[in-house]
């Protein structure tokens, strides 16, 4: 059975060191894709905006900040208020949003409750799948068998 973990949230696009408005959006995690997560950003265009990265990730940088490239994430304190900020970099620009720590770290104990640290492989089906896909079928023994005798068969000699 798979689980999704949801949390609807309002962002803080930052606009300058004064200016920000703010962006509805939307955090996913799957158990059928335990290590990733999902924030999908809804604003204003015909399609929403989404990226995905590691949950550790994440999960580190309500801490600490970490990342490296396209996604950052720090914690910091703004007016008093615990927020984790998180710049993303594209192709097509680069954007800095402040979530609530609280409302983030709360959401992101419902994915460790979920699918625990060290636990993902495990939820991944690999095991499964790979016995799926490795057991002999009816139409495998007409597959394996040879098409083409052999010359020292005998067979077809006259």
């Amino acid at each position: 059975m798979h689980t999704v973990v949801e949390r609807e949230l309002e962002l803080n696009l930052v606009l300058s060191p004064e200016r920000s408005i703010p962006v509805p959006a939307r955090l996913t995690y799957r158990t059928d894709d335990p290590y990733a997560v999902h924030i999908t950003f809804h604003v204003g265009s015909d399609a929403p905006v989404g990226w995905t990265f590691a949950r550790e990730l994440l999960v580190e940088g309500v801490f600490r900040p970490c990342g490296h490239g396209d996604v950052r994430i720090w914690p910091t304190k703004i007016d008093a208020r615990s927020v984790v900020c998180v710049a993303l970099t594209s192709p097509d620009g680069d954007a800095l949003l402040e979530a609530s720590s609280p409302v983030v770290s709360a959401w992101l104990e419902r994915t460790l409750l979920a699918v625990p640290p060290g636990t993902e492989s495990g939820r991944l089906g690999m095991d499964e799948a790979l016995a799926r896909l490795l057991t002999p079928t009816p139409a495998d023994d007409l597959w394996l068998s040879d098409p083409w005798p052999s010359d020292e068969s005998g067979e077809g000699e006259a």
